[in-house]
């Protein structure tokens, strides 16, 4: 048998190594080849070292390679330290050991690396040729790459799931665990009925939320159809995207799917207002999903927030949807009023408050139609005196005879009557007022322009000849249950209503309710609503439906309604109530927010703060406005200009008898028949459900 070159050459170094070994530490204690071999032992413990602290397989060889180095230094260490050559010669007997385990163990020439070994001298046998595997259904001879057909190998082991083949699979690049497939039928003709994202995660080991099935449309030079599906497996983008997702994947996931806040929404961009301290986001759905469905309040849970703390506000228009979170309620703000925001523009514009997202929200002083209307709702306390002291202060400022009547008095009040032509007190001063306004319409209708012809009231056109007329009335519905005058102040508030507009005469109502049931004609209510923009303050949670529906708004529109308090709740409850301490008073902010109504949808917003304490004469022109000499003549003609604070005057409301002749034709003008008769026979004549309702109240002086 021949000896490998290598174990020849490692038995020769033993061999001529063992004498100088046992030799050079008694001959020559201080010779250099004690140094060297001294070095290289403490090398080979290095070595030693090292591979005990690898993790590689093959620590034990390593060791066993540099043995002889650290042997042959401790013999040599041994025979510098013993007398001579030792008893019985022991330094040379230690050597020739030395050289005769190296011989036998061959440490260097058979251990050099794994799965290398010396040559044997038998020759190895041939190798048997294998067969070549036949091509299936799963593993077709199509010259596919080598990572589809791992994968198809891995389908076929599977079951092939759905049963289908994979035509192609495509990893995804920096995903090592994502991939697309390419999936047909096994049988061809055959639709893919039985494929589930729950097979396909069992043989990828992955999550049945990390598949997605897509059909594959038909393209030129690919088949399509139901034959064919596409399968995306993506369970390192699905890790990526619950840790750390992009604005789009978040939008999608969190609001834009099915059921979320805004279902069907795709995220467009972010927009941060530092200035303003509040955070956009841009959506939309598409077009054929129709205007945009939104739950405010699962979408404030989205955005970690509460719809009660009034800092999520929602603007759709059409496909489009405008989410502004704002750091803090904007509606827990103070808006001051200034001359400037109530003073109308050229369109009669002026700002009446601010939307809940930071927008103007603006009233008006007359329409395209002619002089506006006015309708404010309010529980007591909620802010309508403010904002009926801001729309007196525009008429104003606009130049308007402003003439207010209210049905019982307070400061507020009779601090914007300084600042009107006529101010009173009761459903007497109001019927007066109202009995003008009809005169009024009358005398206007007949006066001449500066072109010598007639017209409707335009403040576009030049040479009116008479002022718009503004005419508030608070507490309306107080005033219209009144059991003397009531029905007729109804009556004329519904007349002026309609055809007051034309001569710009206009009309405010302000109370608590425009309910039917409370007695607000529904006939009034259409009218105002038609020629005004309704402002709506602090609701009762119940009410706000509807009122909403009295005010002709569909039920799709009506708003949530508006919290307690816009302030955020304080924190740290759990722990005043295990100290047993009380619960800090509620900050209840609200006065002055609500909504106000300029087209089909409500709109939050907070009214301007008009500061009664401080003083507002600074809101108002230094000029009061008032009537021309010629219609107070003519209101005088009528018996209708005098002091509107005295009681009843003879003959006003029916109290002169009648005449021989039986003429009870009323005045010139608006006034109503002395005699009365017109009262009486709204109380006689019913004739449908609301007269007998306001005929049951009249007889109960309700």
């Amino acid at each position: 048998m021949s000896v490998p070159r290598s174990v020849a050459l490692e038995r020769t170094l033993y061999t001529l190594a063992a004498p100088v070994l046992a030799a050079a530490p008694n001959l020559a204690p201080d010779s250099p080849v004690n140094t060297v071999i001294t070095l290289a032992g403490a090398a080979g413990v290095g070595g030693w070292v090292l591979a005990r602290r690898s993790e590689v397989p093959g620590a034990g060889r390593k060791i066993l390679r540099w043995a002889p180095l650290v042997l042959a230094a401790a013999i040599d260490v041994t025979a510098k330290h013993t007398p001579g050559w030792g008893p019985w010669c022991m330094d040379a007997l230690l050597a020739a050991g030395w050289a005769a385990a190296g011989w036998a163990v061959l440490p260097l020439s058979r251990h050099t690396r794994r799965h290398h070994r010396p040559a044997l001298a038998a020759p190895a046998p041939a190798p048997h040729p294998q067969p070549a595997p036949e091509p299936s259904a799963a593993q077709p001879e199509d010259g596919a790459d080598h990572f589809t057909r791992q994968v198809r190998q891995l389908w076929e082991t599977r079951g092939m799931p759905g049963r289908t083949v994979v035509v192609k699979a495509t990893p995804h690049e920096g995903m090592p665990h994502d991939l697309s497939l390419l999936l047909r039928a096994a049988e061809a003709g055959r639709p893919i009925t039985g494929l589930r994202e729950e097979d396909i995660a069992a043989a990828f080991e992955v999550d049945a939320t990390d598949v997605h099935i897509a059909e594959v449309p038909r393209q030129p030079g690919r088949s399509g159809g139901p034959g064919w599906k596409e399968v995306h497996v993506t369970p390192d983008l699905a890790e990526r995207r619950r840790k750390a997702p992009t604005a789009h994947e978040w939008w999608a996931d969190r609001i834009g799917a099915a059921g979320g806040p805004v279902p069907g929404s795709e995220f467009v961009q972010e927009v941060r207002d530092h200035a303003r301290k509040v955070t956009h986001y841009i959506a939309q759905v598409p077009d054929e999903m129709g205007e945009a469905r939104v739950n405010q309040h699962a979408l404030a849970a989205a955005l970690k927030t509460k719809y009660d703390e009034g800092r999520l506000f929602v603007t759709i228009d059409g496909s489009q949807v405008l989410v502004s979170l704002w750091d803090s309620s904007p509606l827990a703000q103070v808006f001051p009023a200034t001359r400037e925001l109530l003073t109308p523009d050229k369109d009669g514009r002026w700002v009446t408050g601010y939307l809940g997202n930071g927008q103007p929200a603006r009233n008006r002083v007359y329409t395209d139609r002619g002089a506006a209307h006015g309708l404010f709702v309010a529980p007591s306390g909620g802010g309508k005196t403010q904002l009926m002291g801001l729309h007196v202060a525009a008429d104003a400022l606009f130049g308007a005879v402003v003439m207010l009547a209210t049905e019982a008095p307070d400061e507020k009040t009779a601090a914007l009557g300084r600042h009107t032509a006529r101010y009173g007190v009761g459903p007497l001063y109001m019927l007066r007022l109202l009995r003008v306004l009809v005169a009024l319409m009358e005398i206007r209708g007949e006066m001449l322009w500066e072109d010598g012809q007639v017209h409707e009231w335009d403040p576009a056109r030049p040479g009116c000849p008479y002022r718009m007329l503004s005419a508030y009335l608070d507490e309306f519905l107080s005033a219209a249950r009144d059991g003397l005058y009531g029905a007729e102040i109804m009556d004329l508030a519904e007349l002026v209503s309609v055809k007051g507009r034309k001569y710009g005469v206009g009309i405010k109502v302000a109370g608590q309710s425009v309910y039917v049931q409370d007695g607000f004609t529904q006939l009034l209510c259409e009218n105002l609503r038609e020629n005004c923009i309704p402002v709506v303050l602090k609701v009762a949670p119940k009410k706000v439906g509807d009122m909403f529906k009295a005010l002709g708004i569909p039920s799709e529109y009506i708003p949530d309604p508006l919290p307690r308090s816009f302030s955020a709740e304080e924190a740290g409850r759990i722990e005043r109530v295990m100290r047993g301490e009380p619960e800090p008073p509620a900050n209840s902010n609200t006065g002055g927010a609500g909504w106000i109504i300029e087209g089909k949808q409500p709109d939050v917003l907070r009214t301007l703060f008009m500061d009664f304490k401080a003083g507002i004469d600074g809101y108002f022109p230094d000029t009061i406005a008032t009537l021309t000499e010629y219609e107070i003549r003519e209101l005088e003609a009528r018996d209708l200009w005098f002091d509107w604070t005295v009681p009843p005057r003879p003959g006003e409301f029916g109290d002169e008898p009648e005449d021989e002749d039986g003429d009870d034709a009323p005045k010139k003008g608006g006034g109503k028949p002395r005699n009365g008769s017109k009262s009486a026979a709204r109380r006689d004549a019913v004739t449908s459900p609301r007269q007998a309702l306001e005929a049951i109240k009249h007889l109960s002086n309700i």
